[in-house]
């Protein structure tokens, strides 16, 4: 680790229940083998129940179960229900069955580490035959006695039983239970890590400041930054740190003289009003135009000085200006019509160049300005934020007894006026007297005690410097003197829920940035630290070796907009996080790098997915839900394909290393790696293209091709010892040294009971006989007569690779009909072959697969009856073929029944995975997402969408809308005989006519005169001009009677070039396929309309610019 930053140490255990999102999991449960475990950066204080308590709990009449029924009723004090529905936590009355219901977790969520060991005695007793192993009627026994499960839990029991039985020996030993677990947990815990990774761009980018004097607060608007400092001087930042102006808030007229040079406290944006509010040493709060700065109009002769201000909007024009003083009070002005008493402020008499209206006036001669002063704190103000959210003022300070304090800003005894007025209503204007009566008070003014029920008082040791709230989230953060960041539950003021140790200085500036959930926080020591919010540790820290931020620190500003913290020193620094690249912000992927493959598990009813990252991902296939990922699969090289065995409890994967892994997916864990060791892996050419898993006779093999160009056949032999093992292949055969594959084999598929096929990029198909090893037949694809090849230079793009068969596929149905095609291949060039794979092989059936020019079939995939065919291609569409009887006897000239073609990508589309179970289909491609879609291209969602979907209830699919980036896409725009240009607009907008029309025929004359009318154009190319010039035409004699009179100088060939070029520039109407738009026109009669008497006007002698009328006179 390097010594600038510091993050979480590999070895610091990490509570993965919170992993929540990498892992099935319900909400409101949060258990695990490691619970017991603390992060070290949290004080040792009981943390308050944030869940609902274990399931094992809820049933029985035990003292226990009354324990966590009394836990049960309290409130919880953090946001880990984030995303749950408030409807979704079980409350204290929620009966058994419906709490049983709610936690859907897996049942390995239940165990932890007092569970685990009463397993391990459980299961010894539970070993009825001595065998030391349990089959699944036993395993059902021991979970359900020990978890106290239901017997709705059968089938989750079942699941968890085969995952652990990978080798599908039908018994589990307490090793293998273990085992399972221990691997699951590993691979949750790293998956948890790389979700909270974060990292700044170290160092820090630093530009020189144009102020004098140190920067008192700096801001963000829509990611612009505004620093502001003693002087009155304002620089405005780009997210870049690039200075964009700078501006001043002292007068600089000349007419007006300043007697001293102000002293700037604090200032805050008006951004509904376009205004910026300053905070002086005078007493003041100024107001200035934030476009151009000049004065607008203040407010004199406060009672305090305004140490911290904040403003927030309340309404359409209401606002409220809260400002902190030096006796520690919390002024308030409620303002109601705010642009009516912004105007009437400014008209008032100017005092140094801008409008001045007293406190007095403005609060006790307007009915819409209210002011309220709190008496709060005991020492200064340090900080304060008024939150619209809770409708309360947030202040800190440095006294032990008031170090914050949560408070309302009118106050139950405003509450009581209001009852009065209320109750005088029938006096009439008696509620404004009362009201002018009670602000022309003489305590109006004074500073007030609020009553107990009004505020929330944090006691801290040394005060509060600095805090961050949080709606969202329900926390705040507070740090002072002590070093200490603590965490708080708002509503709870007795304890904080955690404290964060790690900072060696005073606290200086905190920030919640609950999207993330995390927390920003830097020292004056100018140590940055970001911790987790649900983890309650530190999870990066950048010291100033790091970031090179020189200076002590002025002010500090998050900005969730550009995702940088902004430091104020000598300099200006930021400091930006690295973020992870995102595709779009209204594209919902999958995965962060390309999908290669995605298949379905019946078995589990789960979908894997993996990816060019080396990232495997597993689904939930009924709501579209993660439930377990691992990554670094084949280290650094992409995952090419994926397989699963005849059981599906194990997976198996290609990856561009040359190597082929067998895994339980359910936790990660690698069983065998099979590897070709005469492969040249040094060269880079031995990529794993396609595999599958055979069944034969009683064995099992891995078969997997690749760049290698050899059929590499693996062993599946059971291992009982669990360790991982590395395989070689079988001896090669015979006729695939002599007659093999002479480039690259891109695919593979096996027909039961011992047919293979395999293609190659050159566009052959090899035929394979798994017993003997010998070829069964070779086909190739004869190529078309206007075929163009890929060196031609007209379409080089588009035909690069076009000679490769992609992908093969076998008609098992028609496995033992010699007569018909029982083989489909996708490609060469764009066509879809149907091959009969007897009488040494032929070809049935071709037709192209897509209308597109350039089009790839990339990937073929049949339904479970071998009735419909969808095929992918290159540019993103799936087209659903009826084959049921096509090629099935004889040779077919025309293609099958096209039933649906839709576009289910922008990008090329690697995989496709038809269910034939829901009649559903799962596409992948290289726009890093993996979608689901019906039989009928109906759009159901996206794999890693926010929403879940139920794939039982078409309510919650998102037919009719599309993919955004399908949407938006030009090669998804329909098509229409007006854009292919087969028909003119003319000939649409009188569609209709011509339907009516008695004589169609002499329709079509007329619009045919009027399109050949609009297209009489004149226009001159360059070979005519060089033509005519050549012949001199305007050159020749012109005869006049009897004699030749020669050509005057007008008609001089030079003349005449130049003419005709002219012609050539001159401007050409566009046709767009009809009459111009003056031809369409149409002509009605005018109404006659009264012409209004002109008025009689007289010129004043005295003002010529003077018009006035005789009735104005003689008035």
């Amino acid at each position: 680790m390097s010594p600038v930053t510091e993050s979480i140490p590999s070895r610091r255990p990490i509570r993965p229940s919170s992993a929540s999102a990498n892992l099935q999991t319900h909400g409101c449960y949060k258990s695990g083998l490691f619970d017991n475990k603390r992060p070290t950066t949290a004080a040792p204080v009981e943390r308050p129940k944030t869940g609902v308590p274990k399931a094992h709990h809820w049933r029985g009449g035990s003292e226990t179960a009354e324990i966590e029924k009394i836990k049960l009723q309290r409130r919880p004090t953090l946001s880990t229900l984030e995303g749950l529905d408030e409807s979704a936590v079980p409350k204290s009355n929620t009966s058994n069955a419906s709490a049983g219901d709610l936690l859907k977790s897996k049942i390995e969520e239940k165990i932890n580490i007092d569970t685990l060991e009463l397993l391990k005695q459980a299961f010894q007793e539970a070993d009825e035959d001595g065998s030391g192993e349990l089959d699944l009627d036993e395993f059902k026994i021991l979970l359900k006695s020990k978890l106290n499960l239901s017997g709705t839990k059968d089938q989750q029991i079942d699941a968890l039983f085969y995952k652990i039985d990978w080798s599908s020996d039908g018994n589990i030993t307490w090793d293998e239970f273990c085992t399972y677990m221990q691997l699951e947990y590993a691979e949750k815990e790293d998956s948890y890590q790389r979700s909270k990774d974060v990292m700044f761009h170290l160092p820090a980018k630093t530009e020189n400041m144009p102020h004098r004097d140190a920067i008192l607060k700096i801001t963000d608007t829509d990611g612009t930054f505004i620093a502001c400092s003693q002087d009155g001087i304002v620089s405005f930042w780009d997210h870049n740190l690039r200075l964009k102006r700078t501006r001043t808030v002292v007068p600089n007229d000349a007419n007006v003289k300043v007697m001293k040079q102000k002293w700037i406290t604090d200032f805050c944006i008006m951004t509904q009003y376009n205004k910026i509010i300053i905070g002086t040493g005078d007493r003041e709060i100024e107001f200035f135009e934030l476009s151009s700065f000049e004065p607008y109009c203040q407010i004199s002769l406060l009672e305090t000085v305004p140490l911290h201000m904040d403003f927030c909007a309340t309404g359409p024009d209401e606002c409220l200006i809260v400002y902190g003083d030096t006796n520690g009070c919390i002024n308030i002005l409620v303002i109601r019509a705010a642009g009516e008493c912004l105007r009437t402020w400014k008209k008032k008499p100017k005092q140094n160049g801008i409008a001045t209206i007293s406190l007095n006036d403005a609060a006790r001669g307007n009915s819409n300005v209210d002011f309220i002063c709190w008496k709060v704190h005991s020492d200064w103000v340090q900080e304060l934020r008024y939150y619209h959210d809770i409708r309360q003022v947030v202040s800190c300070s440095n006294s032990t007894n008031t170090a914050i304090v949560l408070g309302c800003t009118t106050g139950s005894t405003n509450v009581e006026g209001s009852l009065r007025e209320i109750k005088e209503q029938g006096q009439p204007n008696k509620s404004d007297q009362t009201r002018l009566i009670r602000k022309e008070d003489a305590s109006y003014f004074s500073p007030r005690q609020r009553l107990e029920s009004d505020q929330s008082v944090f006691k801290v040791y040394k005060g509060v410097k600095t805090f961050a709230f949080s709606k969202a989230k329900n926390v705040m953060m507070t740090g002072g003197m002590d070093r200490i960041v603590r965490m708080w539950n708002p509503y709870v003021s007795n304890k904080p829920v955690a404290l964060l140790r790690g900072h060696n200085a005073p606290i200086f500036y905190l920030f919640i940035a609950p999207d993330e959930g995390r927390v920003f926080s830097i020292s004056t020591d100018k140590c940055v630290k970001i911790w987790d919010i649900q983890d309650q540790n530190c999870l990066l820290t950048v010291r100033p070796k790091g970031h090179k931020i020189r200076g002590d620190l002025q002010a500090c500003h998050y900005s969730h907009y550009n995702k940088s913290l902004a430091v104020a020193t000598d300099q200006m620094a930021l400091l930006s996080l690295k973020l992870k690249p995102v595709l779009h912000a209204d594209i919902v992927i999958t995965h962060k790098e390309p999908v290669t493959s995605a298949k379905y598990n019946g078995a589990f009813r789960q979908v894997l997915t993996c990816s060019e990252g080396s990232i495997v991902k597993l689904w939930d296939f009924e709501t579209g839900n993660s439930v377990f990922d691992f990554g670094e699969a084949h280290g650094d090289a992409a995952i090419t394909c994926l397989d699963f065995d005849t059981t599906g409890r194990r997976c198996l994967t290609g990856g561009r290393d040359g190597a082929i892994k067998v895994w339980n997916y359910n936790n990660g864990h690698c069983l065998m790696t099979l590897r070709n060791p005469s492969s040249s892996r040094g060269e880079g050419n031995d990529e794993i293209c396609g595999l599958t898993y055979v069944e034969m006779n009683k064995n099992r093999y891995v078969v997997g091709v690749g760049w290698d160009r050899c059929i590499n056949i693996y062993t599946d032999e059971p291992n009982d010892t669990g360790l991982h093992q590395l395989v070689d292949p079988q001896e090669r055969w015979e006729d695939d040294k002599r007659s093999g594959h002479k480039e690259d084999i891109l695919s593979i598929a096996f027909c039961p009971p011992n047919l293979l096929a395999t293609s190659s990029y050159d566009g052959e198909v090899i035929i394979w006989n798994m017993v003997s090893g010998h070829i069964f037949c070779h086909l190739w694809s004869p190529a078309d007569p206007g075929y163009v090849s890929a060196s031609s230079p007209r379409d080089k793009k588009s035909m690069d690779g076009d000679g490769t068969v992609n992908q093969t596929v076998f008609m098992k149905t028609r496995a033992y009909n010699k007569d018909a095609a029982s083989l489909i291949s996708s490609g060469p060039r764009g066509y879809i072959h149907f091959w009969n794979v007897f009488q040494g092989g032929h070809l049935l059936a071709k037709f192209k697969g897509s209308k597109h020019p350039g089009v790839m079939i990339t990937t073929l995939v049949l339904n479970g009856g071998d009735q419909i065919l969808y095929s992918g291609d290159n540019f993103g569409f799936v087209h659903c073929w009826n084959v049921s009887t096509y090629a099935l006897c004889e040779r077919e000239t025309t293609p099958p029944e096209l039933i649906t073609t839709w576009r289910a990508h922008v990008e090329i589309i690697n995989s496709l995975d038809f269910i034939d179970e829901y009649k559903l289909l799962i596409t992948a491609s290289n726009d890093c997402s993996v979608r689901l879609w019906n039989k009928d291209g109906d759009y159901i969602g996206t794999f890693g969408q926010p929403e879940p979907w139920d794939i039982h209830n078409k309510n919650t699919w998102q037919h009719p809308m599309a993919p955004f980036d399908v949407l938006v896409d030009p090669m998804s725009m329909p098509e229409h005989d007006i854009i292919k240009g087969k028909i003119n607009m003319q000939q649409v907008v009188h569609e209709d006519s011509v339907n009516n029309s008695d004589d169609e025929e002499e329709y079509q004359r007329e619009v045919q005169a009027r399109l050949n009318l609009a297209r009489q154009t004149f226009h001159v190319d360059d070979d005519t001009i060089a033509q005519q010039l050549r012949e001199k035409t305007f050159s020749a004699p012109r005869k006049v009677g009897k004699s030749s009179v020669r050509a005057t100088s007008a008609y001089d060939p030079r003349h005449g070039g130049i003419r005709l070029r002219h012609e050539k520039l001159r401007h050409t109407v566009t046709d767009r396929g009809g009459p111009s738009e003056y031809q369409m026109l149409r002509c009605y009669d005018l109404a006659t309309c009264p012409q209004p008497a002109p008025p009689q006007l007289k010129v004043n002698k005295n003002n010529p610019f003077d018009f006035y009328s005789a009735e104005d006179v003689g008035a």
